[in-house]
């Protein structure tokens, strides 16, 4: 990557051209934050190209001791050494990268206010998770502070909006502790099937009780994971090795990479229902959240042993004390919790069934250290400029050229979202297609950033990854989705819009709602804008025209008289406001889909009632 592309906004930003044409003109462009923006000409658009390596806040005065002078350049000119305010412990190995580009200075147990204070003078942030990175923290460095890096995973306290507002970057390090946290779940699952917690401290306070503390094998008992990402890999092949039948659920895991391993993918009830064994590696987002709750518990063998080092947000808590109790489930092994520290008088932490550790999932010596290089090396090529993909957010893109292709990448995200739910649970996506109507020629509109937002619309829902410009195509990559794009010259050279369509279609895949597939087999979905705001305007082979905005209904039913009066009336008796409502349909009489955009999410009891109306042969409720 050249080094003359910068990544982060500086003063002296020269604007590119009004088309993404010009954007395109150089090699990969600035990163992107992708805000929700509605209409054409969205506000609070801030945006730069930088073409100086490494670009850097005015320098203070000479009275300020921030400053650091170092040499650099042929003629050996002085310039500002960048500056590095390291909140929480970071490994010396760690520092040792920092230092060598950046002057870096620890100050740890800083209070919100001292950080407040200190903040301005740096020009990237390191924490942990014991720091909040607030909207308050970068607005005090915003003259400054260019990049916050998060060692570690989860990014849940950095608020990324008011990152990406301030021209920000936030950069975290995702895969340095990948085996820690495996490693982890393997020690929690053999400790939790011999009681060597609940043993050890007996045995302390001076209890021989051999025969209380009989244990169960794992050999030959079978062991589900749920999230086959990169940490559930790790523990199916530990697994593996300890003589374990290991299956999987994770709807977009790659199919090869099971069967490398060895192990069965199935569908989420068949997983819980078959397992001995269950070990949770999925990300809290909300449909994650208390997904192992008491209805789920009930699928569940009775006897059942559950180890969670991921999210405590996946588990409802109360539910398991209730199925601990009950003996539903037999054990739980636990490092991760809805609350942490849990609190002293916690019914789960005391269980005597339940082993417990304090989020130790990523502490040794070996993942502390390369968390701590990973996440330095990222902060010293995001402060040179480079593109990096562990980037979670990204500094805009032109003022004009976001203008311009707002509600299209609003539209490319959107489309994305909806068809990722449509996908049933089992099937996974395999091959993704995107088809753009355009007048356009291919030096006049730059695809890059749509694709990108469908590939944000598709994984964003699924996982804890955050997608943009930068990482597109690696997070698909990883993820075992083939992309591809056509283009479809519009009939009118002369058309204004950038794209009179996009077209979504998922190729080799099961769907939960039969009407989305094309005569083709593919799931279809397209759109268009339409004074500014993206709409839906065909599902499968039924045209809609409905407004993607709130959430949406659709209906695949019998075309007869009425239904839109059924329908409407069901949703108005619940308090569910209608904001938009279309139908498509093939031929008269034959079969139609309904559209309903609506404001609030219905409960199950009020979507049960619009299935139970005779002529409804499915439905689907998708969140936008």
């Amino acid at each position: 990557m050249a080094a003359s592309r910068a990544l982060l906004p500086a003063p002296h930003a020269r604007a590119a051209g009004s088309r993404l044409a010009a954007a395109s003109a150089a090699p990969l462009p600035s990163s992107l934050a992708l805000p929700a923006a509605r209409g054409r000409g969205a506000r609070g658009i801030r945006c730069a190209i930088v073409s100086s390596p490494a670009p850097v806040a005015p320098p203070p005065s000479e009275s300020d001791s921030s400053l650091r002078i170092s040499r650099g350049g042929s003629g050996g000119t002085l310039r500002p050494k960048p500056a590095v305010l390291v909140a929480e412990k970071l490994s010396e190995a760690g520092l040792a990268v920092l230092r060598e580009f950046a002057d870096v200075e620890c100050a740890y147990g800083m209070s919100p206010a001292e950080l407040l204070a200190k903040v301005a003078q740096f020009d990237a942030l390191i924490v942990r998770s014991g720091t909040k990175v607030t909207r308050e923290v970068l607005e005090a460095g915003r003259g400054r502070l260019r990049v916050v890096g998060r060692a570690g995973v989860g990014i849940d306290n950095v608020d990324l909006q008011a990152a990406t507002e301030a021209g920000c970057l936030v950069v975290n390090a995702p895969t340095a502790n990948t085996v820690a946290a495996a490693e982890h779940g393997i020690a929690l699952l053999a400790s939790m099937a011999r009681n060597v917690s609940q043993a050890d401290a007996a045995l302390k306070a001076g209890k021989w009780q051999r025969t209380k503390y009989v244990g169960v094998s794992l050999v030959g008992k079978t062991l589900a994971i749920m999230g086959f990402g990169k940490v559930g890999s790790e523990v199916a092949r530990r697994a593996k090795g300890l003589g374990m039948h290991v299956i999987a659920h994770d709807p977009y895991a790659p199919a090869d990479r099971a069967r490398a391993i060895g192990v069965e993918l199935v569908s989420f009830d068949e997983a819980i229902a078959r397992a001995d064994f269950i070990s949770l590696h999925m990300p809290l987002i909300p449909t994650t959240s208390k997904i192992f709750n008491d209805e789920s518990f009930a699928k569940m063998k009775t006897g059942v042993r559950i180890i969670n080092v991921a999210r405590g947000g996946v588990i409802d808590e109360d539910a398991l004390v209730r199925a601990l109790d009950s003996g539903k489930v037999a054990q739980a092994a636990l490092d991760v919790f809805s609350v942490e520290p849990p609190p002293k008088d916690s019914k789960l932490v005391l269980h005597e069934n339940v082993t417990v550790t304090p989020h130790l999932g990523a502490s040794t010596v070996e993942a502390q250290e390369g968390v701590a290089i990973e996440i330095a090396e990222a902060v010293v090529g995001a402060l040179k400029g480079e593109l990096a993909a562990t980037a979670v957010n990204a500094p805009m893109v032109p003022a004009e050229v976001m203008s311009e292709l707002a509600p299209y990448v609003s539209l490319a995200e959107k489309l994305g979202r909806l068809a990722v739910q449509l996908v049933a649970g089992e099937s996974g996506i395999k091959g993704v297609k995107v088809v753009y109507t355009t007048a356009r020629g291919p030096d006049d509109l730059d695809t890059r950033l749509l694709r990108a937002m469908v590939t944000k619309g598709l994984v964003e829902p699924v996982s804890s990854t955050f997608v943009n410009l930068v990482n597109a195509d690696y997070t698909a990559k990883q993820r075992g989705l083939r992309i591809t794009e056509e283009r479809v010259a519009h009939d009118s050279p002369a058309a204004e819009a950038p794209l009179e369509s996009i077209q979504v279609r998922l190729s080799q895949v099961q769907s939960k709602f039969a009407g989305a597939i094309s005569d083709g087999g593919d799931i279809v979905l397209e759109g268009r804008v339409k004074y500014g705001v993206p709409h839906l305007t065909l599902v499968g082979p039924y045209e809609v025209d409905v407004s993607l905005e709130g959430n949406l209904i659709l209906c695949r039913q019998i075309d007869q008289p009425g239904m839109i009066g059924k329908v409407g009336n069901i949703l108005g008796q619940r308090n569910v406001n209608i904001s938009f409502m279309s139908v498509g349909r093939t031929f008269r009489g034959k079969q139609a889909i309904m559209a309903i955009g609506v404001d609030e999410e219905p409960d199950k009891e009020t979507l049960e009632q619009i299935g139970a109306i005779p002529a409804i042969e499915e439905f689907v409720f998708l969140e936008l």
